[in-house]
C-alpha cells in the first residue's frame, strides 16, 4: 500500500472516530506555565510525613509533660482522595480541585468536572498523577484539593484561579455545546 494512501486512510479513521465530550475534555490540560505556578503553591500546603509528624507530637508530649497546654491549630493543607474531595465539594469546603488526566479507568473521575461546575467551584486538569502524588506523599493521586490558604498567598492564588476559570469556563462552555450536538444528532458516546 503506498504511503499516502495509508495517510489518507489514517485520516479518514481519525475524523470518524468520535470521543465523547465529557471523555475529551481529559485530554485538554493545564498549559506548562500555568500548572508550574499551581504546583508551586500546592508544595507550599504539603501534608506532613512520618517524621514530621513524629516531631510533632515529640513536641506536644513534651510541653503536656512540662505542665504547658500545647498549640493546637488546624493546619492549612491539601486535601487528597476521591471520596474525600468529593465529599468537600458536596459541602461546598474546596475552593481549587486539581484532577489527573490519566486515571485509570477514567470512569473514576469522568463526573467530577460535572460536579464541580454543578456547584460553581474552578477545576483543573493536569497531567500526571504521579505529578500529583509526589505532593501528598504517596506513588499516585487521582483528584486533590484546597480548601483554603494563607493570607501571604491570597493573591498568588487568586491570579492562579482567575487564570483557570478563564481557561475551563470556555472548556465547560464547549463540552456543554458538543454534548447537545452529540445528544440532538443521537450520538450518545458508544461510537
Amino acid at each position: 500500500m503506498p504511503i499516502f494512501c495509508f495517510c489518507n486512510l489514517h485520516l479518514k479513521l481519525t475524523q470518524r472516530l468520535k470521543v465523547p465530550p465529557p471523555i475529551h475534555q481529559f485530554s485538554k490540560t493545564l498549559d506548562k506555565n500555568l500548572a508550574t505556578s499551581l504546583f508551586k503553591m500546592l508544595l507550599k500546603y504539603r501534608p506532613e510525613d512520618r517524621a514530621q509528624k513524629k516531631e510533632r507530637l515529640l513536641k506536644r508530649a513534651q510541653a503536656e509533660a512540662e505542665g504547658k497546654t500545647p498549640e493546637v491549630k488546624k493546619p492549612i493543607i491539601v486535601k487528597y482522595g476521591l471520596n474525600h474531595v468529593t465529599y468537600l465539594i458536596e459541602q461546598n469546603k474546596a475552593q481549587l480541585v486539581v484532577i489527573a488526566h490519566d486515571v485509570d479507568p477514567i470512569e473514576l473521575v469522568v463526573w467530577l468536572p460535572a460536579l464541580c461546575r454543578k456547584m460553581e467551584i474552578p477545576y483543573c486538569i493536569v497531567k500526571g498523577k504521579a505529578r500529583l502524588g509526589t505532593i501528598v506523599h504517596k506513588k499516585t493521586a487521582s483528584v486533590l484539593c484546597l480548601t483554603s490558604v494563607k493570607n501571604e498567598d491570597k493573591m498568588d492564588f487568586s491570579r492562579i484561579l482567575e487564570a483557570i476559570k478563564l481557561c475551563y469556563l470556555l472548556v465547560a462552555d464547549e463540552v456543554h455545546k458538543l454534548e447537545k450536538q452529540c445528544s440532538s444528532k443521537g450520538i450518545h458516546g458508544d461510537i
